[in-house]
């Protein structure tokens, strides 16, 4: 028998999102035990607003599964691949058979001695594709096996992909929806909600997010904390929680723009779907329902849209924290006043 984990969940903003995704105010679902994290982003939101929107583009669209396969030496690894580079209609084709929606986008390959690894990338529609894109490598794994009879199968996933693991490839190649998002915040409005300044934000973009990053010896990122934010969206949402590990890869860039704040976030491995496994509980519907992400459209919309709700969803809180952490004690204070609070009236009920 199935029994329920809660988790308490609240609704920031309004978000003001614009650019060619979407164009919206809207209340952002977001389910976390790190309750400081509502008001945080709250404020982001209230910037959000203030300054005019945040302009989401999504710069890349695709689900990947990669396999391995062997051969008696690497020679006919390369001849094998030459091969099929010059077949990528074929194995379009093939795809097209194992779904509506999936589409064969691209592939890469490794050799490493006698082992051929291909990492095939996928269009899923509004699926986060997990299946989608293993369904097809599938397919794709047999007609090769049955074409090349000198290579042997190996896996069905071969790591290359890849999946919930920190990587440089998923940034490079692209796993997932490549999200950046931006926004002009005026000196006046970094003062005044804010409390702090462009040049503060800057400063401590460069010394803490890329400095102290590189120090720590992460892969491919540079931000105070993507991670929160995906996790509790994916959580509100009925995402695949444990992708938040290559989601949380992803870049904060920061600029005195005149006399204003340019501030953007890269999230290079969005990885999120509107229909599929986990959308079904109720109030994952009324959540999605909420950002208007289930109405019919053509297919990929809606996933893209959630894409780029992350993606301002992410800067909201990345923005009010690295201004938070320009302010001695300000952090820590905030932290002990809401999470009191939160006890206190728990105790209260």
């Amino acid at each position: 028998m199935h029994t329920v984990a809660q988790i308490p969940m609240q609704s920031i903003g309004p978000v003001k999102i614009i650019g060619s995704e979407i164009e919206a105010e809207l209340k952002v679902p977001l389910a976390t035990f790190e309750s400081p994290l509502w008001p945080s982003t709250n404020r982001g939101a209230k910037v959000s607003r203030q300054a005019g929107g945040i302009n989401v583009t999504i710069h890349g669209d695709k689900m990947t599964r990669s396999v391995i396969l062997e051969a008696d030496n690497a020679n006919t690894c390369h001849q094998i691949l030459l091969s099929l580079k010059n077949r990528i209609y074929e194995m379009k084709e093939l795809v097209t058979k194992t779904s509506r929606f999936a589409r064969l986008e691209d592939f890469n390959a490794q050799i490493v001695g006698k082992l051929l690894f291909l990492r095939f990338g996928f269009f899923t529609a509004d699926a986060s594709g997990h299946n989608m894109a293993t369904k097809a490598a599938d397919h794709l794994l047999c007609w090769i096996i049955d074409q090349y009879a000198m290579l042997k199968y190996v896996s069905i996933s071969g790591n290359y992909c890849t999946d919930k693991k920190a990587s440089c490839v998923n940034g490079i190649l692209g796993r997932g929806k490549y999200v950046i998002a931006e926004i002009v915040v005026p000196r006046q409005i970094c003062i005044t909600t804010l409390k702090t300044s462009p040049e503060k934000i800057v400063d401590l973009n460069i010394k803490k997010n890329l400095i102290g990053t590189q120090l720590a010896g992460t892969i491919r990122t540079a931000n105070a904390h993507f991670a929160n934010l995906l996790l509790a969206l994916y959580l509100a949402t009925g995402q695949d929680a444990a992708n938040i590990i290559e989601g949380s890869q992803g870049f904060v860039h920061t600029e005195v723009q005149g006399d204003d704040l340019y501030f953007s976030i890269t999230a290079p491995n969005i990885i999120v779907g509107t229909i599929g496994n986990g959308k079904h509980h109720p109030f994952v519907q009324d959540n999605l329902a909420q950002l208007d992400c289930i109405k019919p459209r053509e297919p990929g919309f809606n996933a893209r849209r959630l894409a780029a709700i992350c993606g301002a969803t992410i800067l909201c809180g990345e923005l009010s924290l690295l201004a938070a952490q320009t302010n001695p004690g300000e952090l820590m204070r905030s932290h002990e006043a809401f999470e009191r609070n939160q006890i206190e009236m728990a105790v209260g009920n």
